[in-house]
């Protein structure tokens, strides 16, 4: 390689770590204020309790979860596969196979998980992926393997010169679906066996990351807005929406698995100054985790902070920093005193009261209590899993 490359790596990858220690040193500050909350010594009952109530809004004939959507019922199957990775319970495992076979069934469900919105799509292939982490049980990596393969038809260079639409109307291009879609191939080039089919799915996220990062979509603050202006199809920009919780997360989990798939040094470094932004950012006084300008309406956004916790969940074990163990203890402590029904359900505000109580609200808690049990290790099963 030549030199000049080597020093520009080496002064990205310096200036990625002192943005990183800004971040990190502004989020601590505002956690700092409080007291360090001690470790629960009853957190994995708590997520259990959480699992025992989310279930009860499970559907056995659609493979679906009541009150809540056919997107979120995907992300909790992806909470209820990380639940049963952290506790080592096999009793959810024909729930799994359950929703495989019934929520692909019409009038309900999609054949295939394929629908109008790649989005949707990218949400149940990463979910068959955790599962396949779990069990190890090809079909469920064959399906998310299949719905990456229709996930392609959503790129489109015409407009913005790259990128995933939102949906198959091709009306946006946002952060989401094209964060999904790197993540999906990505994971899936990490756990395909075959060499061919695995550089075609690394070359995808190669482009879908290289595509990403050109739209500017990461702002000044390193944080991620919602998608790309279209008013000049040549030269889109940045949108300047909000910052949702959701999409700093999908990014982290996302950047780890192209990190596993082919070693960069700018990667990690780059998804720690994006979790150190958020967690700065978007936490209130008490270092509790909310939306930007304190959205809480409409069907999708209580779904949102659980993904975000989720993946910094990931980031934790690819590359640990204290600050992520402690926003972990610190929100599961707000949301287990103060956000909790009497029968084990939340709602969607973490320091209370709760609101109202639902499938995604009781699936973004869960997602929080299984980050608050899951091991510090660097070796984490979530990590390190394949097949």
């Amino acid at each position: 390689m030549p030199i000049a490359s080597l020093t520009s790596q080496a002064a990205e990858i310096c200036r990625l770590l002192f943005l990183t220690l800004v971040s990190a040193a502004w989020a601590v500050s505002t956690l700092a204020q409080q007291a360090d909350p001690p470790a629960e010594s009853a957190s994995s009952e708590r997520s259990q309790a959480a699992v025992a109530a989310l279930q009860q809004w499970y559907e056995p004939d659609t493979g679906l979860y009541q009150t809540t959507g056919w997107w979120n019922s995907a992300n909790a199957i992806t909470a209820l596969a990380n639940y049963s990775r952290i506790s080592g319970s096999q009793a959810y495992l024909p729930i799994f196979a359950n929703t495989l076979s019934n929520a692909q069934l019409a009038p309900h469900g999609a054949p295939g998980f394929l629908n109008k919105y790649y989005d949707d799509e990218g949400w149940w292939a990463l979910a068959w992926i955790d599962v396949f982490d779990l069990t190890g049980k090809p079909r469920y990596l064959q399906t998310a393997r299949a719905i990456f393969l229709d996930m392609q038809r959503g790129w489109d260079t015409s407009a913005c010169d790259g990128g995933v639409w939102w949906s198959k109307d091709k009306r946006d291009k946002n952060a989401i679906e094209n964060e999904l879609f790197l993540a999906v191939a990505a994971a899936l080039a990490n756990r395909e066996s075959d060499e061919a089919a695995r550089k075609q799915d690394l070359a995808w996220a190669a482009k879908e990351w290289a595509w990403f990062q050109g739209t500017g979509m990461i702002n000044s603050n390193h944080l991620v807005n919602d998608g790309v202006r279209l008013s000049d199809f040549a030269h889109c920009t940045n949108n300047g929406k909000p910052t949702w919780t959701y999409n700093q997360g999908v990014i982290l989990g996302a950047l780890i698995e192209l990190n596993r798939a082919e070693p960069n040094p700018t990667l990690l470094p780059l998804a720690s100054s994006i979790a150190a932004a958020a967690i700065a950012h978007l936490t209130d006084a008490h270092g509790i985790l909310h939306e930007p300008n304190d959205a809480h309406t409409g069907a999708d956004v209580p779904q949102f902070k659980g993904i975000f916790v989720r993946n910094l969940m990931l980031l934790n074990a690819a590359a640990p920093q204290p600050l992520y163990r402690r926003f972990f203890r610190i929100n599961a402590k707000a949301l287990w005193q103060h956000d909790r029904t009497p029968s084990n359900q939340f709602g969607f505000w973490w320091q209370g009261p709760v609101d109202q109580v639902d499938a995604a609200r009781q699936t973004s808690a869960l997602d929080l209590l299984n980050a608050a049990d899951s091991p510090r290790s660097p070796n984490h099963p979530l990590l390190s899993s394949q097949h």
